[in-house]
C-alpha cells in the first residue's frame, strides 16, 4: 500500500496560518462594502437604467447629433489638454524632486489649487480674467483672440483642472529613485535629453502612465469649469458631461442622460482597467526574469 503525501508550497501554510490575515478581514469587508455603496452599486443601477429601454434605444441615444458632437469635442479637448499637462508635470515633477530653488514650496503649492478648489470656481476665475468683463478679456477681444464661449476656453479650463495629476503621480517616485544613475550617466557623457530618454523615463513609467490615465479619465469628466467657461452652446462647446447635464436637466431627456454617462464612465473605466492589465503583466515578466 502506498501512501500519498501532500506537498503544500510553504508560502500557502504561511498565509494559511498567518492570524494576522484572518484579523483583517473584518476590515476588508468594511472597505469592500464602503466602495460598493458609493461606487459600485450606483454605477450598476446606471448601467441598467442606461440599458433598461433596449440596447437599439441606447444605440440611439448616443448616436445623435449632439451626442456625437459633444464625445467628438470631449476628444479633441482631450488630445491636447493629457500632452500638455504631461510635459508640463514631467517637467515641474524633474525641477521639484531634482533642484532647489527660491519659490519652489509657492510653486509645489500652486499645482495643488486645482485639487484643493472647486472646479467651478476655476471656471469662475477663467471667466473673469479672460471675458469681455474680465482683466484680460477686453485685449483678448481687440485682437479676436476669445477664450471665453468657445472651444479654447473649453480646453483652457480642462488644462486647469487636470493640471497636477501626472506630477503628483511621478514626484515621489524620483525622490525614491534619487539621481545616482542619472548622474553616472552625465559622467559617461549622456546628454540631458538621453538621460530623460533612457533612464529617468523608464525609472518612472508606471507611474507617468498612472498620472497620464487620471489625467485623461478627469478631462473626459470634467464638467464644472467647462460648463461655467463653455457657455453651454449645443453642437459648439458642448463637451459630453455638459451635453448629460443638458439632457438630464434641461431637456428631460432621462435615457440620453444615462446613456450619455454609460459611454462616458466606460472609457474611463476601460482606460484603468488597460493599465492595471498592462502594469500586472510587466510584474509577471519582472518575476519570471528573477
Amino acid at each position: 500500500m502506498t501512501d500519498t503525501v501532500t506537498i503544500v508550497p510553504a508560502a500557502r501554510r504561511n498565509r494559511a496560518r498567518d492570524p494576522h490575515r484572518r484579523q483583517l478581514l473584518p476590515l476588508r469587508a468594511a472597505a469592500l462594502l464602503y466602495v460598493a455603496l458609493l461606487v459600485g452599486i450606483p454605477v450598476c443601477f446606471l448601467f441598467g437604467k442606461a440599458f433598461s429601454a433596449g440596447l437599439g434605444t441606447f444605440w440611439n441615444q448616443i448616436t445623435q447629433p449632439g451626442a456625437v458632437s459633444a464625445l467628438e469635442l470631449s476628444a479633441k479637448v482631450a488630445a491636447i489638454v493629457v500632452p500638455v499637462n504631461t510635459i508640463v508635470g514631467v517637467g515641474a515633477g524633474m525641477l521639484l524632486a531634482r533642484r532647489q530653488f527660491v519659490g519652489k514650496r509657492l510653486l509645489d503649492l500652486t499645482f495643488d489649487v486645482p485639487i484643493a478648489i472647486s472646479p467651478i470656481i476655476i471656471g469662475l476665475s477663467l471667466f473673469l480674467a479672460y471675458s469681455k468683463i474680465g482683466a484680460f478679456g477686453p485685449w483678448l477681444f481687440a485682437r479676436g483672440v476669445m477664450l471665453v464661449f468657445s472651444v479654447p476656453g473649453v480646453v483652457l479650463a480642462t488644462m486647469a483642472v487636470s493640471l497636477p495629476y501626472v506630477l503628483r503621480s511621478i514626484v515621489p517616485v524620483l525622490i525614491e529613485i534619487g539621481e545616482s544613475q542619472e548622474q553616472a550617466a552625465r559622467t559617461l557623457g549622456a546628454g540631458m535629453w538621453r538621460r530623460l530618454f533612457t533612464i529617468t523615463l523608464p525609472a518612472i513609467r508606471w507611474a507617468l502612465l498612472y498620472g497620464i490615465a487620471v489625467t485623461l479619465a478627469r478631462s473626459l469628466g470634467e464638467f464644472g469649469a467647462v460648463l461655467v467657461v463653455s457657455g453651454n452652446r449645443a453642437g459648439l462647446t458642448q463637451t459630453l458631461p455638459v451635453y448629460i447635464y443638458s439632457a438630464w436637466d434641461q431637456n428631460f431627456n432621462d435615457v440620453g442622460a444615462f446613456s450619455g454617462a454609460v459611454v462616458l464612465a466606460a472609457i474611463s473605466i476601460s482606460v484603468l482597467i488597460v493599465l492595471s492589465i498592462l502594469r500586472a503583466r510587466e510584474r509577471r515578466l519582472r518575476v519570471d526574469i528573477a
